[in-house]
């Protein structure tokens, strides 16, 4: 990364906790002094039927998907200046659902809303906040079964699943400058599902 010109810093911490939160702010506050984009792109799936899923389960994926957010914004609120920006990544299951991941729809609509409330309140500071919602994404580590895949593919306009480089494109529009009067917004990239 240092040839391309980027400074960078790995920190090992437990975005799911306050503690965890505050030391990743904390590296950051030392390392870089501030933040112009905040991407919180912590995140689990689940795959449980309802009347099977826990109490356990229900909390780790809400939070992994939700509290993470919520812990980690709080933490580097102080690092964001006018014109920065928070970019949360979501999914299109939050407006549709999806069977056997309850939890995981809801922890992703809280996403969506958690969004909307925090550009109204953080927009008089200059603070935009908006959110990514990826469809179904293929992704080296993840390979889908052929008969599901070909199922998912069937259902885009676009007729293909998402590659990670269509959801790092919505990012980077909503992290630049090109997004400087877009706030409380949600782009979903899902081929049009």
């Amino acid at each position: 990364m240092t040839a391309l010109g980027a400074d960078f810093a790995l920190v090992a911490a437990d975005l799911t906790t306050r503690a965890g939160a505050e030391r990743a702010a904390e590296a950051v506050r030392e390392r870089f002094g501030g933040l112009d984009v905040l991407v919180n792109n912590l995140g689990v799936d689940g795959h449980v039927p309802f009347e099977k899923l826990t109490e356990d389960e229900w909390h780790r994926v809400l939070d992994h998907n939700t509290t993470s957010a919520y812990l980690v914004t709080q933490a580097v609120l102080d690092l964001l200046g006018e014109g920065s920006s928070i970019v949360g990544i979501g999914a299109s299951v939050a407006l549709r659902g999806r069977p056997l991941g309850v939890h995981y729809s809801a922890s992703k609509a809280a996403l969506a809303g958690f969004t909307r409330a925090l550009a109204k309140e953080l927009g008089g500071r200059g603070i935009r906040v908006n959110l990514v919602a990826p469809g179904v994404t293929e992704t080296e580590d993840e390979g889908l079964p052929p008969q599901l895949a070909a199922r998912l593919t069937a259902l885009t306009a676009l007729g293909r699943l998402g590659r990670p480089q269509d959801v790092a494109g919505a990012v980077l529009y909503l992290a630049g400058d090109s997004a400087a009067y877009v706030t409380g917004t949600t782009i979903e990239v899902d081929g049009g599902i």
